[in-house]
């Protein structure tokens, strides 16, 4: 095991070099026991459970840590209650824990070896030096994604949903170059998108400010930093509106610096000035709550000091709270989905190919609040296998997928469309605009979009920016009242791609009934009592353009002979006659649950008559037309959000 554990310091090769390398010579792998006399995974005193950050620049992870402290069945979820200790019977030198990985829990098993310099932590560890579950933690992510090293930078919101399984956002206090003036311009057209997660304010509902999971990032140096720093994350422990002596309301946060150690000079640091606008009772008061590393700030000096907000939704009796109405979700649905080139990755709603991406049918009984999120992966990047329980745990050799995400990570948006009734005419609803949309196709692992929506059918395409990318994805919906999530199952064709035009598909279901409507093939003269179906071709672009589908409904084994004929409707309106040729055939009539045709049709009026090989055979059948239309590109402006910024930080404190 010793052996194993050397290897996770560092992958090998890697895109870029951080600390670790120069430090493995000096590192040592020591157990609990060894480092001090009475080890245990949480402390006695429960403010001293907190982690401290070491050489690892890992602060986004540490800042999630923060929420297991909060919810104590989110902590049992990922480091389950009741495993024996140390000095206890049973103990094996070995820990489980649980992280939430692409819609399940994933298991992952480490032994209590340490990286360790001087014989002390190197790595994150609690403020209490014998309590070691924020190092067991932190060793069992990094198994998770391959080393240690991979913990290098990260996303607070990513990590905040690995240990809860539930959803976090990840708000801007900061406007990028431009941004403004493009979101007026289009507010002039009238084709504004949806609020941005974009905010010069942080607002929540009262309801939901205890429950919060919130962390604040800072991505330059600021005034009220005593040191440099850049790319770091802190955690909001506390949210507290005060009055002054004034009369006036000050709102004060209360942030923890994962270093464990205060490096705020601003008004409210412990000596500051904005303490002489309280009464001195107040002020004691809540000096008193500060632990090492924590300070507090007013609300204009966090807007202003701070670049990037992270949320994490509050999880009540297992299920999720809106941030934005306090509202429970209390119901949940999930669906996959995959991004395959020259299939289903029909890239942003500038592409003429946008149709082709997965669709999805949202069904809602009554109006609700719905909370949608969208979340990519690569599927080579892990391998999962049962565990006993029915959770779901990583091989024996996981991969570096932190490194592999990043590379293959794309811009990825969703949007939403209100269906009157389930009879979707494709072409005509994507030219409308969505009634809901992520604000622009971001680079990000997961993105939300979150609305009150009416009853009834919504359609949902989840898309990347770029036409071709490929991916897999898992789409989750949080609602406050039951909801139906399922893929769009349409029979569409298969046909060279084309930068022209789009395809459209219909079905519509028939019968042949013995005695009227059953007259069998054109060997046969009752073959014009045949079902008959109208079809019209409005675009020939060369090549084919139109796809034929008969698919009979029955089992295989009760197949009939089955097939088709195109017929072309004389000019005049004069109909047609069945003593002229068909301008397409499916035949031979084969026993086969289903036929298909593609041909090349002129623009004009024809008629599809399906029929059975011999007469007077009953059955039941769909007929599936799938015609090419030209269709222009939808002059949508899909925006292409900027790469994020990830936090990490260095802070070498030799033990």
């Amino acid at each position: 095991m010793r052996k194993l554990s050397s290897k996770l310091l560092k992958l090998q090769p890697h895109c870029y070099v951080t600390p670790i390398s120069a430090l493995q010579g000096d590192i040592t792998w020591l157990r609990p026991q060894d480092i001090c006399q009475s080890p245990r995974l949480f402390p006695l005193d429960p403010p001293k459970a907190h982690a401290k950050q070491g050489i690892l620049g890992d602060c986004w992870l540490l800042c999630a840590c923060t929420m297991l402290l909060k919810n104590k069945d989110l902590m049992d979820q990922v480091l389950p209650a009741g495993q024996p200790q140390w000095g206890e019977q049973g103990y094996s030198g070995r820990f489980l824990l649980h992280f939430w990985q692409r819609g399940a829990w994933v298991e992952v098993q480490v032994d209590d070896r340490l990286p360790c310099i001087d014989n002390k932590l190197c790595f994150s560890q609690c403020l209490c030096p014998s309590a070691f579950w924020v190092a067991l933690l932190e060793k069992a992510y990094a198994k998770l994604h391959g080393s240690y090293e991979a913990l290098w930078a990260g996303q607070v919101c990513e990590a905040l949903v690995d240990l809860s399984g539930g959803v976090a956002e990840r708000w801007s206090l900061r406007h990028s170059t431009g941004v403004r003036e493009q979101e007026e311009e289009r507010e002039d057209r009238g084709d504004a998108p949806p609020p941005a997660r974009r905010r010069k304010e942080l607002k929540l509902p009262q309801a939901v400010k205890e429950g919060c999971a919130i962390s604040c990032s800072l991505h330059n140096n600021t005034g009220g930093v005593s040191e440099q720093w850049q790319y770091h994350a802190m955690s909001v422990l506390e949210w507290r509106d005060v009055q002054t002596v004034a009369g006036e309301t000050e709102c004060l946060l209360r942030i923890r610096n994962p270093w464990g150690r205060r490096c705020w000079s601003g008004a409210w640091a412990e000596n500051g000035t904005g303490w002489k606008t309280l009464e001195p009772a107040c002020a004691l008061d809540l000096l008193s709550r500060t632990q090492q590393g924590e300070f507090w700030v007013n609300m204009e000096e966090f807007l202003k000091e701070f670049d990037e907000v992270t949320v994490g939704y509050p999880i009540i009796d297992g299920h999720l709270q809106s941030i934005y109405t306090g509202a429970v979700l209390a119901h949940r649905q999930q669906a996959r989905g995959r991004w395959l080139r020259g299939q289903s990755a029909g890239g942003c709603r500038n592409s003429s190919s946008y149709a082709s991406n997965p669709k999805f049918w949202l069904r809602l009984g009554e109006p609700a609040e719905v909370l949608l999120c969208l979340l990519q992966h690569d599927p080579e990047e892990r391998t999962m296998v049962p565990s006993r329980d029915g959770t779901r745990h990583g091989g024996t050799t996981p991969r570096g997928v932190r490194g592999l995400e990043r590379r293959h990570q794309h811009a990825i948006g969703l949007h939403m469309w209100k269906i009157e009734k389930k009879h979707l005419n494709l072409s005509r609803t994507l030219n409308r605009a969505p009634c809901a949309s992520t604000h622009s196709h971001a680079y990000e692992r997961e993105v939300m979009l979150q609305a009150q929506l009416s009853a009834g059918f919504h359609l949902l395409i989840p898309s990347t920016f770029q036409q071709g990318a490929q991916a897999s994805f898992l789409l989750r919906v949080y609602s406050s009242s039951p909801t139906t999530l399922s893929a769009v199952r349409m029979r569409e064709a298969v046909a060279p791609s084309s930068s022209e035009g789009e395809w459209e598909t219909s079905s519509c279901h028939g019968s042949w009934t013995p005695g009227s409507s059953a007259g069998g093939s054109r060997n046969f003269p009752s073959h014009g009592q045949n079902p008959r179906f109208p079809l019209t071709v409005t675009y020939d672009p060369g090549g084919p353009n139109v796809r034929v589908t008969l698919c009979q409904n029955c089992s295989e084994s009760a197949c009939q002979a089955i097939g088709f004929h195109i017929y072309k409707v004389l000019d005049g309106g004069a109909g047609m006659s069945l003593d002229q040729e068909p301008v397409a055939s499916c035949v031979p009539h084969c026993y086969s649950q289903e036929v298909s045709l593609a041909c090349s049709l002129r623009t004009g009026a024809y008629t599809i008559i399906p029929s059975t090989y011999q007469p007077d055979c009953s059955g039941h059948f769909t007929l599936t037309l799938a015609r090419r239309i030209h269709r222009k590109v939808v002059q949508s402006q899909e925006s292409l959000g900027s790469a994020i910024q990830e936090v990490s930080y260095i802070s070498l404190m030799r033990c």
